[in-house]
This record gives C-alpha cells, structure tokens and sequence, in this order.
C-alpha cells in the first residue's frame, strides 16, 4: 500500500523559515531513550503506517531536498520514493505525477503533511475499494474543502473554501485505489489539467457516474500552516491527545 505525501507547496503562511514547512517542529517524540523535536510530516507519516502503507512517496519541489535528507531512505516500516513537482502547479498534479508508479489494484492513502489530526488509525476507518474521505468536524468548514453526504454517506458534493458550505465536516485524508486514480487522471486531462484543488475534479468525477463515500470517523483536524493552527498544534500536542501519541510511538522509535 502507497502512502502519497504532497511536499512540495511552498508554505507561504508562515514563512519565511530556514527549512521546508513539512519540517517545522511540532511537538516531541521519544527516540534511543532520549527526546528529540518532531517534524510535522511525521504525524501523517505515522498515520499512514497505522493505516497499513509500506511504500512512502514524497512529493516534493526543487530545492527540498531537505525533506530527503530528513527521511533519508524511508522509516523503519516503510520505502521511500522521492518525485519532483517542477512547478507549484496545486494538489491535483503533484498527486498524478506518482501515478505511473502505483498499479490499478494497490491501494493508495492521501494526507496532507502539514496537518496534525486525530485518531491516529483514522485511515483504518475507509473502506478498501473506490474513493473514499476521511472526514473531520471542524468550526471554520470555509476555510477547508467541506464534504456533503447523502443519507448513505455517499458523497453528493464538495465545496471547496465555499463561503456557504454545505457541511461543516471537511476532509483531511483520502484512500483510493490505483485504477480511481488512473481515472481521476484521465479526466483531469481532459479537462484541461484546470483543476487545482482534488475537490473540484472530484466533482467533475462524480457529475459522470463516480461514486465516492465520506466517513465521519475524524476527531480533531489542525492545519499547521498558518500561525494560528501552529499554536493550536502545540496545545493540542500537550493535553491528552498529545500523551496518547507519545506512548504509541515510543513503541517504535526513532522515524528517520
């Protein structure tokens, strides 16, 4: 199972920093007996292993290989693969430039890695085939890609950073199959490559006969790209949610 990490936007929230925006320092894990900072991509690198991927792909742009040097070859329980996005072109194609690397029958999981939520096995929630989104309450859904459901939890739409969303649960990770990708692809192409953003190719998808399912197993979503979600993150980090992670990953060391 691939684990697909977009990395390669340029961070312009909260810049300017010395390094690249996945590696901005969130909270701290135990590593050979000792503490050490944690990244933030290594929460969404944690939860895709939970999830059960076994390949990493890092998408990255020129001038990150920083985030290489970091995960070196990978993590203990997973590879790693390494793709460069030549231009910030949005989400849509830095996930399609992995597709001639992830076969029609591999299972691909989808997080953004500046974004810290919980549970941890929340990947573990969508089901094995087609497409389908893991969903989180949040207060602010204008500033996110808001899902709206039928009563089958099928989904009917997504708005993307609508001022009038339809749902205040929002997406923060997806799992898909290669041949939905391939699809997904396809149509992108013909649509011109015009679609920044998953959610409105999504739509386009769905318009023809798609069908894609949301699960409202999330708990907490924070977005650590901005200054605000940053501070969110750290508070987060040091209540409960933040010594629950702390013991589970103190089962596995170091991830670099």
């Amino acid at each position: 199972m691939w684990g697909l990490i977009p990395a390669a936007g340029r961070g312009s929230r909260i810049q300017p920093l010395a390094f690249s925006k996945e590696l901005l320092p969130v909270g701290s894990r135990p590593a050979d007996g000792t503490e050490r900072p944690c990244a933030v991509s290594e929460y969404l690198v944690d939860r895709m292993i939970a999830g059960g991927a076994d390949k990493l792909c890092f998408v990255i742009a020129p001038g990150k290989s920083d985030i290489m040097e970091y995960f070196g070859e990978g993590v203990p329980e997973a590879a790693a693969a390494y793709i460069v996005q030549p231009k910030p072109l949005g989400l849509c194609d830095a996930l399609f430039r992995a597709r001639h690397f992830i076969r029609a029958d591999e299972q691909v999981l989808v997080g953004l890695p500046d974004t810290i939520w919980f549970p941890l096995d929340g990947f573990n929630a969508l089901p094995a085939d087609g497409l389908s989104f893991l969903l989180f309450p949040v207060p602010n859904p204008c500033v996110f890609d808001a899902v709206a459901l039928d009563a089958n939890g099928g989904v009917i739409g997504i708005d993307v950073k609508s001022p009038t969303p339809r749902s205040h649960w929002v997406w923060g990770a997806f799992k898909l199959t290669g041949s939905v990708l391939a699809e997904l692809h396809d149509l992108w192409l013909e649509r011109g490559r015009r679609d920044e953003y998953i959610g409105t190719l999504v739509n386009a998808w769905i318009a023809l006969g798609g069908r894609a399912v949301g699960m409202q197993a999330g708990q907490t979503y924070v977005d650590v790209g901005t200054f605000e979600g940053y501070r969110t993150a750290i508070a987060l980090l040091g209540g409960a949610q933040g010594r629950d992670l702390a013991r589970t990953v103190s089962t596995k060391g170091s991830s670099t």
